[in-house]
């Protein structure tokens, strides 16, 4: 029978073979943390190798994604679809075992982490998750939605701002069923730490709120499972396991080095460490004896028709509870979502209303929200200002079934927190802040997208329009450079018809985040027929024309511009020329229509075209033509009321008036 240390060092052979073969890759991680691997999936992960997405299955997040050799090594040996032939592909094109694990690439990896830190903010949203999610459904005598979230994370994770964030908060919201392990070996990539990372690490997280084994041997079998035993009972508290591990554990001459953090062992120093571990079989060669070990597929398999016993009990207990749990966890929209939602934008555009964006968007979290149960809400701590609490929000600090975050200043978090919460499922997260604090969230919008992850970013405050507070506070190249992010849609709605729309497809786009930039000042309704309230969701479409199929020119603009944009063309259209003014309020959407129908808004044969809005020019020539003009804002703001600022960049009737005489 194979000891525990036979299994944990097939985990260190198959990943130092690997790394080699690929001539790349992390070894160190791995190696050392082979043995708490061994110990957590062995004796505690409730998961179905045969179906990695078991509802109820636990989740296992590597924050320190670098090691992805660990996770790879874990999912081959428990019997996951991961063949050997891939454990030898590591790192080439189009493997299931890319340099960091991606979620959708590989079965089993829940997200895609190797960004330091963000590992264990998804953790968090899927813990969160997992408590509301259980809050809303499971009932006396029915905990059909009952799991744990484990993390491992390393000194890198650890000094990441984003883990301050996510974990304070995690203390807060008492989620129990969280624990993480740290890897703790003293070595960076730069060497050993203590030149620059010497937070007292324990007292740090008891501080926030969370329950800590320290001082545990990361080598010791059965000092990790009493450490990880003692966690689970822990559950009104995160739990942190501070393990000292050896980074690159096995090597001769190269563990406990920061040698072996990010480069291959080499063949003479694999050599040496295969008898030092007392591995004696080859390359990528695993006693079956070791496989039959660690074979999970009939735990799991087990374990997976107990859960179903549990929920065909629940189904006929609670069936109405159990189709809602269902369609949720298979993120299908309700059958009655799209009359639903067409029936609110037709009332918004009956109404007319002379509003804010940011006011129109509450006004749609209002109008969509009690039709969608799946909302989980949020705002880094400026509800008041994003306008993100609608009737139906609870807080889940108080309501364990709750469907609103209060972040706090946190938006970094909250971003990656999001990610997390969409990838357990059963949720929609939206969350909020000023378009300007993107920055702070970028990373995480970034894997948003980078995962298909269904998201929506709330980004208020879109412009100098926001006046006084100056330029500390006015977006100027934001929204510009979050268009340029792959499989995302960025929005900047002119007024509560487009804001209705937006957050339709938002809520519609299941593979990817959405960010709906919203005014603080108030945007005049914009008259449209049946015909151009549908096409708002193409992305761009004509909102007022000339009568003709080649105008003089055309108008492009966006969110606030629009209306700017409009009063010109009338201007323009006084003087006799014929003028088209184009709202695009997503470029993303518009960018995928077919030629014919982006043709017919933007005809070649018209090449006098100027674009208006109050950010960065340079994404507009692809509109225009090199010929055409951009009033645009390639400068920073300034702090003065808003009226003041438009006319002093240039965002008058006047100036895009003279723009368009300028290219006709």
């Amino acid at each position: 029978m194979p000891s525990r240390k036979d299994l944990a060092n097939a985990i260190r052979a198959l990943s130092m073979d690997a790394i080699q073969k690929a001539k790349s890759g992390h070894p160190g991680a791995p190696m050392g943390m082979a043995d708490i691997a061994e110990v957590l999936w062995n004796d505690f992960l409730n998961h179905n190798p045969a179906n990695p997405k078991w509802a109820n299955r636990d989740r296992f997040v590597l924050s320190n994604g670098h090691g992805s050799m660990l996770i790879y090594s874990l999912l081959h040996l428990t019997g996951y679809d991961l063949p050997i032939e891939e454990i030898k592909n590591f790192r080439q094109l189009h493997a299931k075992t890319p340099g960091h694990p991606e979620y959708g690439y590989t079965p089993g990896v829940e997200t895609t982490t190797g960004p330091l830190g963000q590992g264990i903010a998804n953790a968090v949203g899927m813990a969160i998750a997992e408590k509301t999610l259980g809050g809303q459904f499971n009932q006396p005598g029915h905990q059909i939605i009952d799991h744990h979230t484990y993390v491992f994370m390393g000194d890198g994770c650890m000094m990441e701002g984003i883990s301050h964030e996510v974990c304070s908060l995690a203390g807060t919201l008492k989620l129990g069923k969280l624990v993480a392990f740290y890897d703790d070996n003293g070595i960076s990539i730069d060497g050993e730490v203590e030149g620059w990372f010497t937070d007292d690490t324990p007292a740090r997280f008891r501080a926030y709120g969370w329950h800590v084994v320290d001082n545990i041997d990361g080598h010791d079998p059965e000092a990790v499972k009493k450490a990880t035993e003692e966690a689970r009972k822990v559950t009104d508290k995160p739990s942190l396991i501070c393990c000292k591990t050896v980074i690159g554990y096995g090597s001769p001459n190269k563990q406990g080095k920061e040698d072996c953090h990010g480069a291959p062992l080499g063949e003479d120093e694999i050599k040496l460490t295969r008898a030092k571990l007392g591995w004696p079989h080859g390359p990528f060669a695993v006693p079956e004896n070791i496989y039959t070990c660690w074979n999970a597929k009939e735990k799991g398999a087990e374990k997976e028709a107990k859960w179903n016993e549990q929920l065909a009990a629940y189904k006929s207990a609670h069936p109405v509870l159990a189709a809602e749990l269902e369609r949720r966890l298979a993120g299908d929209l309700p059958a009655d979502w799209a009359s639903k939602a067409d029936a609110y934008i037709a009332e918004v555009n009956a109404k007319a209303e002379k509003v804010a964006t940011r006011k129109a968007s509450q006004n749609c979290l209002n109008g969509y929200g009690p039709t969608l149960p799946e909302f989980m809400g949020g705002s880094a701590d400026l509800a008041g200002s994003n306008l993100t609490i609608w009737s139906g929000s609870r807080g889940i600090q108080n309501d364990m079934d709750g469907n609103y975050i209060y972040y706090g200043v946190r938006e970094f978090g909250m971003a990656a927190i999001m990610n997390g919460i969409a990838l357990h499922g059963g949720f929609i997260p939206y969350g909020a802040t000023f378009l300007i604090f993107s920055e702070y969230a970028r990373n995480a919008i970034r894997m948003s997208a980078l995962m298909k992850s269904h998201t929506i970013q709330v980004l208020t405050h879109d412009s100098i329009g926001l006046g006084e507070d100056g330029p500390t506070h006015q977006p100027v190249e934001q929204i510009a450079t979050l268009r340029m992010i792959p499989n995302a849609h960025i929005w900047r709605p002119c007024d509560a018809v487009e804001s209705a729309v937006a957050w339709k497809s938002a809520i519609e786009k299941a593979d990817g985040p959405s960010c709906l930039a919203f005014s603080r000042q108030n945007l005049p309704h914009m008259e449209r027929s049946a015909e151009q309230i549908a096409a708002i969701s193409r992305g761009g479409y004509i909102l007022k024309d000339c009568g003709c199929d080649t105008p003089d020119a055309i108008l492009i603009a966006t969110g606030s511009e629009v209306e700017l944009a409009m009063a010109a063309a009338q201007t323009l259209t006084d003087k006799g020329k014929k003028v088209r003014v184009v709202s695009m309020p997503c470029t993303n959407l518009y960018d995928t229509q077919d030629q014919a129908y982006r043709d017919s808004v933007l005809p070649a044969s018209v090449t006098a075209r100027v674009a208006v809005e109050a950010g960065v020019s340079d994404g507009w020539y692809k509109y225009v033509g090199l010929n055409g003009k951009v009033v645009g804002l390639d400068r920073f703001g300034e702090s003065a009321p808003a009226g003041e600022l438009f006319k002093l960049f240039g965002f008058t009737v006047e100036n895009v008036v003279a723009a368009v005489e300028a290219v006709l």
